[in-house]
C-alpha cells in the first residue's frame, strides 16, 4: 500500500493530527457531505461521446471510457490518472454493432451472443446494462483489479476484507480465495466489491443491483489476485438483465461500500434504526446490547438477576423453541432487567415427525411434502444436512390468506409476551427457483416473499393485535435491511473451512464417523460443546492444525479487515457474528474480536448456561466488555460510519468515526503501543469527552 495523506471528494479530514508519513484512508459518507450525490448530476449538459467503437461517459472524478468491441473499460481522473475498471470481456461476445445514442446514454448489440447493451451516466457513476435478447447464455465481465498498479481488493465476506493482490497467503491454497466462485446473493453480505491503486489515491468500485445469478471469481495469475463477476441470464429464473455500476473512487478501502450506501439512499432501500425504533420502541433495547443464546436456567429469573447484578445493563436474549422455553414469568424478568428476549424459528425446513426432528421443522397438514421447493429435475430440494426439504416460500405466501401457518407459527411463539424473534435463513438466501407448478417462483420471488413475511412480523401485521416484534435473521443480506433490526452472521467473514472444523469432517463424507471431534457435538444436555467448549488450533489433530490456523487467519487476521458492512448499514441494523461463534468459542481470537466489536460498534454474542463449567467466567467477560460498550453503542448504533483509516503501515492500528464525530475508535491489534495506545488495546472517545481504553487481556482469559 501507501504512505501519505490526500484528498478527495469523498475524503473527510482527520479529526486528530496524525504525521504525514502516517498511510491515512478515510471516507466520508455522502448522507453527511452531500459531495458523493451531487459531484456529478445527469443531464443533457453530462451526455455520452461516442468515437468510433467507442463511447465516453462523465464520472465522478472523471470520464469512463468503454470499448463496444470488448467492453474493456478505463477512466481518465480529473489529473491525469487512469484507472482500468475492467479488462476486456473473459468470454466471447463477437462482434459488436456500431454503438447509437440513445435517450440517456448509448447503446449496440452482440448478435452471435445474444446480447444488447446500454450505458449511461447515473449519480456519478457508469452504469451498463446488458440484456439477454436470445437464449439463455452467460458472461463474464467486469474483470477486476487487471491494473497492474492495483494494489488490494476488497469485496463484504462477512464484514469485509481488503487483500493485498500480492499476497502469498491469498494467492495460495492456504487462503481458499482463488477459484472460489462468491455468489452475490448469497455468499457475500452486499453485491459490491472494489479494488485501490498502490498509491491509495485512486481505486474502482462496483454495485451489482442485478445480484441474483451473478457471481465474483477470484483467480492468481503471475502471482497476482484479480476477481470476474460472472452473470446467468435465464430467463425461467428473471435474470434476463444485468446491470453492474461502475465507479471511480477515492483510494479508500470503504469506498466502495459508502458508494453502496448512496446507492440504497437513492433507490429508497436504506433502512434507518432510529426509524425503526420510533416504530417499536422495544428496538431501543438493542443500542448498547450484547447478545446471548440461554440454555437450560439461563432463561429463569434467578440467573437474569444475577447478570443484572453483574452490571449487565442491555442483552438480546435468545433461546430456542424446544420442550422448555422461556415462559411467560421468564420473559417479564427479562423486561424488568432491561433485556429483549426472543425464540429462535425457521420457515425454510420441513421434515416428517421424528423423535430426533426439531420442533421448528414439524409443520401441520400436509405442508410437507407438499411445500417443498422442487428441482428442475422434479426432485425436492434436500434440507438442511439433507433432511427433509426446503420448504417453498411461493407455497406458503398463496396459503397463508387462508391457513395462516405462518402466523399461527409466530403467534405460538411469542405467546409468552416476547418482544422479539430471531428468523434463521430467511434474509441469508440461499434462493431457490421452485419448478412446482402448483408453486413455481423465480428466485427473485422468493426473495421477495421472503421480505413480504419478515416484514409482517416488523410491523405487526401477522396478528390482528398488531405486535410488531425486533426482528432478526442469519447473516443478513443487505437486501434485507430494511425489515430487519438485526442479524446474527453478516459481522463473520466465513471460511469455506470453518464447516469442516464444525462438523469434524475434513477429509471424509459427512455420513461418516467424525473424523476430527475437536469442535465438540451437541452433549451434554445443557450446555453443548459445540457451542460451549471452547477450541484452540492444536485441540485439533495435528494433519488438520495448518487447515485450521490457516481459515482463523482468514477470518479474523485484523490486517485483512475492512468495515464493508457497517461503511454501508451501520445505522440501519444492528449486525453481530454468527451464533454458533460465541466470543468464547474461540480463546486465541477473543482479543482481535473484541478490538474489531468496539472498532465497528457492533455487539458481541454469547451462549451462557447454569450447566456450563466456566459460567461464572463466562459472565465475567460478558458483564465487563458489555460495561464498556454500552454507552459507545448507545451514543452510535444510530449513526452512519462515516469514516475508516489505516494509521500504520501494517495496518494493526485502525480508526473510525461514527456520524459527524459523534464516536471515535483508535484500536491496535499490535503488540507494540502506538501514540501512546498500548498494543492488544482500544480507545474510544464520545464528542465532547476523553477518550477511555480498554484491554481485553485484562479482563478475558
Amino acid at each position: 500500500m501507501h504512505t501519505g495523506t490526500h484528498a478527495s471528494p469523498l475524503a473527510r479530514p482527520a479529526r486528530r493530527h496524525v504525521p504525514r508519513s502516517v498511510l491515512v484512508l478515510a471516507v466520508a459518507t455522502a448522507l453527511l457531505s452531500g459531495t458523493a450525490a451531487s459531484a456529478v448530476t445527469d443531464g443533457s449538459a453530462q451526455r455520452v461521446r461516442i468515437h468510433g467503437g467507442r463511447v465516453d461517459v462523465p464520472v465522478r472524478g472523471g470520464t469512463a471510457t468503454i470499448d463496444t468491441a470488448t467492453l474493456r473499460t478505463e477512466a481518465r481522473t480529473g489529473d491525469g490518472r487512469v484507472v482500468l475498471l475492467s479488462a476486456a470481456a473473459a468470454s466471447g461476445l463477437g462482434r459488436a454493432s456500431a454503438p447509437a445514442r440513445t435517450a440517456d446514454g448509448a447503446g449496440w448489440s452482440y448478435p452471435e451472443a445474444g446480447l444488447r447493451a446500454d450505458v449511461r451516466a447515473d449519480h456519478g457513476r457508469l452504469l451498463v446494462t446488458l440484456t439477454a435478447t436470445g437464449a439463455d447464455t452467460s458472461v463474464r465481465w467486469p474483470v477486476t483489479a487487471a491494473d497492474p498498479a492495483a494494489g488490494a481488493i476488497q469485496f463484504p465476506r462477512g464484514e469485509g476484507l481488503s487483500v493485498p493482490v500480492d499476497d502469498p497467503f491469498w494467492n495460495s491454497p492456504d487462503g481458499a480465495l482463488v477459484g472460489e466462485a462468491q455468489e452475490l446473493d448469497s455468499q457475500l453480505s452486499m453485491p459490491v466489491w472494489g479494488y485501490t491503486l498502490r498509491t491509495g489515491r485512486a481505486g474502482a468500485g462496483y454495485i451489482v443491483p442485478t445480484d441474483i445469478g451473478t457471481s465474483l471469481t477470484f483467480a492468481s495469475q503471475d502471482g497476482r489476485l484479480r476477481a470476474t463477476a460472472e452473470h446467468g441470464f435465464a430467463a425461467g429464473n428473471g435474470t434476463g438483465a444485468y446491470t453492474v455500476a461502475l465507479s471511480l473512487t477515492d483510494g479508500s478501502p470503504v469506498a466502495p461500500a459508502a458508494d453502496y450506501r448512496d446507492w440504497l439512499a437513492e433507490h429508497g432501500q436504506l433502512g434507518s434504526l432510529a426509524e425503526k425504533i420510533r416504530k417499536n420502541p422495544q428496538t431501543a433495547k438493542l443500542l448498547g446490547a450484547f447478545h446471548a443464546y440461554a440454555w437450560g436456567g439461563a432463561r429463569r429469573p434467578a440467573y437474569l438477576d444475577k447478570l443484572k447484578a453483574l452490571g449487565v445493563s442491555r442483552l438480546w436474549l435468545g433461546y430456542d423453541s424446544d420442550d422448555a422455553p422461556m415462559t411467560g414469568a421468564d420473559v417479564r424478568a427479562a423486561e424488568a432487567d432491561g433485556y429483549l428476549a426472543g425464540p429462535y424459528d425457521s420457515f425454510a425446513d420441513g421434515q416428517q415427525k421424528t423423535e430426533d426432528s426439531s420442533p421448528n421443522t414439524v409443520w401441520p397438514d400436509d405442508v410437507y411434502p407438499r411445500f417443498c421447493v422442487v428441482r428442475a429435475d422434479g426432485t425436492p430440494q434436500p434440507g438442511f444436512r439433507n433432511k427433509g426439504c426446503y420448504l417453498s416460500s411461493q407455497a406458503f405466501e398463496q396459503a397463508e390468506p387462508q391457513h395462516h401457518y405462518l402466523a399461527a407459527r409466530t403467534r405460538s411463539l411469542v405467546a409468552n409476551g416476547a418482544g422479539s424473534y430471531f428468523l434463521d435463513v430467511d434474509a441469508a438466501g440461499e434462493l431457490f427457483q421452485d419448478h412446482d407448478p402448483g408453486h413455481a417462483m423465480t428466485m427473485a420471488e422468493d426473495r421477495a416473499n421472503r421480505l413480504a413475511r419478515m416484514r409482517r412480523l416488523t410491523d405487526g401485521s401477522y396478528d390482528t393485535a398488531a405486535r410488531p416484534l425486533v426482528l432478526g435473521s442469519e447473516s443478513a443480506g443487505s437486501w434485507a435491511n430494511q425489515v430487519l433490526a438485526f442479524d446474527h452472521g453478516a459481522a463473520t467473514p466465513v471460511d469455506g473451512r470453518l464447516w469442516a472444523m464444525e462438523t469434524g469432517h475434513f477429509d471424509n463424507r459427512p455420513q461418516d464417523p467424525k473424523d476430527d471431534a475437536a469442535w465438540g457435538g451437541y452433549m451434554p444436555e445443557g450446555a453443548a460443546a459445540t457451542f460451549f467448549k471452547p477450541v484452540r488450533t492444536a485441540d485439533f489433530k495435528p494433519e488438520h492444525q495448518a487447515r485450521v490456523a490457516a481459515a482463523l487467519k482468514a477470518m479474523y487476521d485484523p490486517r485483512y479487515r475492512v468495515p464493508l458492512y457497517e461503511t454501508a448499514l451501520h445505522g440501519s441494523l444492528v449486525n453481530a457474528e454468527r451464533w454458533e461463534l460465541p466470543f468464547g468459542k474461540l480463546p486465541e481470537q477473543k482479543t482481535t474480536r473484541a478490538l474489531l466489536a468496539v472498532l465497528s460498534n457492533t455487539p458481541l454474542n454469547f451462549v451462557l448456561s447454569d450447566k456450563d463449567p466456566r459460567d461464572a467466567q463466562n459472565l465475567r467477560e460478558l458483564a465487563a466488555l458489555q460495561q464498556y460498550f454500552a454507552p459507545l453503542h448507545q451514543a452510535a448504533g444510530t449513526e452512519p460510519l462515516t469514516s475508516f483509516r489505516w494509521l500504520t503501515e501494517d495496518h494493526l492500528v485502525q480508526r473510525t468515526v461514527f456520524g459527524d464525530g459523534t464516536l471515535t475508535v483508535t484500536a491496535n491489534f499490535g503488540t507494540t503501543a502506538h501514540d501512546g495506545l498500548p498494543g492488544g488495546c482500544v480507545d474510544a472517545a464520545l464528542r465532547g469527552r476523553p477518550g477511555s481504553q480498554l484491554c481485553p487481556a485484562d479482563v478475558v482469559s
